[in-house]
């Protein structure tokens, strides 16, 4: 499980400090499909950051599996990242001169070493698996939108990522393929992984098994499906 108790969280810029998070406490169990929904500025973003490690909070406690995430070394936290997490952008973030396949194995491009023929393997059913199997010798240009974030998920995959972090994954899409991308999430939901996504659109929200409402930095309302 990864649990979130008492989170806070304030900005500091040139004006008045922003309170981004106030004592915000969340759960989400393996397996689990989690929508968080709210305003701009309801403090969504930033729980999902503080919730994938990628920002930490001022006060308050993330655990997962029972360990403290404040409390472990940053070598410790990135093999974590690197083996349980994985997050998507509304914006894909892929490599624009690396081919599709190149791009889903960035994961394993992080030492001096080829990456193995076996990761290779399993990059390209994972691509299979989200509906790219014919075209993994693409480069980013050549896709669509919907396809783009559909490479920067089974790059997700090739981690076995045990939680999927996604920040407004449909949000530079159109109805249609938003809708696809989401039925994607909740068919890999159902296969085992957990999914916790940031969306302002209600409508992509009901894909998910619960849903927090967020305003003013603070959880508003919770709903199990």
């Amino acid at each position: 499980m990864l649990k979130a108790e008492n989170i806070s969280k304030t900005f500091y810029g040139e004006g008045t400090p922003a309170r981004a998070l106030d004592s915000v406490s969340i759960a989400v169990d393996e397996g689990e499909f989690v929508s968080i929904v709210g305003r701009s500025g309801s403090g969504k973003t930033t729980l999902l950051h503080i919730l994938s490690t990628l920002q930490t909070p001022d006060s308050g406690e993330l655990t997962y599996g029972g360990t403290d995430l404040g409390r472990i070394s940053e070598r410790e936290l990135n093999m974590m990242r690197h083996h349980d997490f994985a997050v998507i952008f509304q914006f894909h973030h892929l490599l624009p001169y690396l081919t599709v396949l190149e791009n889903t194995l960035l994961p394993f491009m992080n030492t001096l070493r080829p990456v193995s023929s076996g990761h290779v393997e399993e990059a390209k059913q994972c691509l299979k698996r989200v509906g790219l199997d014919d075209k993994w010798n693409r480069l980013p240009s050549m896709l669509s939108g919907g396809e783009q974030q559909r490479v920067a998920i089974a790059r997700a995959l090739v981690k076995k990522a045990r939680y999927l972090f996604a920040d407004e994954p449909t949000g530079s899409l159109d109805k249609t393929t938003g809708k696809e991308i989401l039925t994607l999430l909740q068919e890999l939901n159902r296969e085992g992984l957990a999914v916790v996504m940031v969306t302002h659109d209600h409508q992509y929200a009901a894909y998910a098994d619960t849903i927090v409402e967020m305003e003013d930095g603070a959880v508003k309302s919770v709903h199990t499906e």
